[in-house]
């Protein structure tokens, strides 16, 4: 017979809260099975899908994405063109993540110059930052503006 957990042995395995896992059943994520006493008795594969939920989640995936998407392995026969689709939305999703790294990797070094720019401020130094700035600017609004070819001599005393 297999081993059934209560949900606060759920919750102290896998670091849940008991309330992420009622709130999991209520939108039908994981619906562990229920007793004559209407306790939440989950199996090893509902700790299985559990983990996997959390590795999604960590993946940056909704929950709506991870139910409406991810269910197929609880199909009894996989569907090709099922998926095809869900590794399609897996393609985008990853585009989508390295968009936001790009992003961030962007903000990093714009961060990074401004602070060494003004532990050591000097002309050349601020206009490094300016340069970067710009063209960070040009990135956002995809035009330029006459604004930057003065740069910041304001600066300077």
């Amino acid at each position: 017979m297999e081993k059934l957990y209560l949900i606060q042995e759920v919750a102290q395995i896998l670091g849940l809260s008991k309330d992420t896992l009622r709130y999991y059943d209520r939108i039908g994520i994981v619906s562990p099975s229920r007793e004559h006493n209407r306790y939440r008795k989950y199996s090893r594969n509902d700790l299985v899908d559990l983990m996997n939920i959390q590795i999604m989640r960590y993946a940056d995936l909704s929950l709506d994405e991870i139910k409406g998407k991810l269910g197929f392995h609880k199909m009894k026969n996989i569907d090709s063109a099922y998926c095809e689709e869900v590794a399609a939305f897996l393609d985008a999703k990853n585009a989508e993540i390295r968009k936001k790294i790009t992003h961030l990797e962007k903000v990093c070094q714009l961060l990074n110059l401004a602070a060494d720019t003004l532990r050591d401020f000097t002309n050349e130094s601020d206009q490094r930052l300016a340069e970067f700035a710009h063209e960070l600017y040009k990135d956002i609004r995809q035009d330029k503006l006459e604004i930057f070819e003065e740069g910041c001599d304001y600066h300077q005393d």
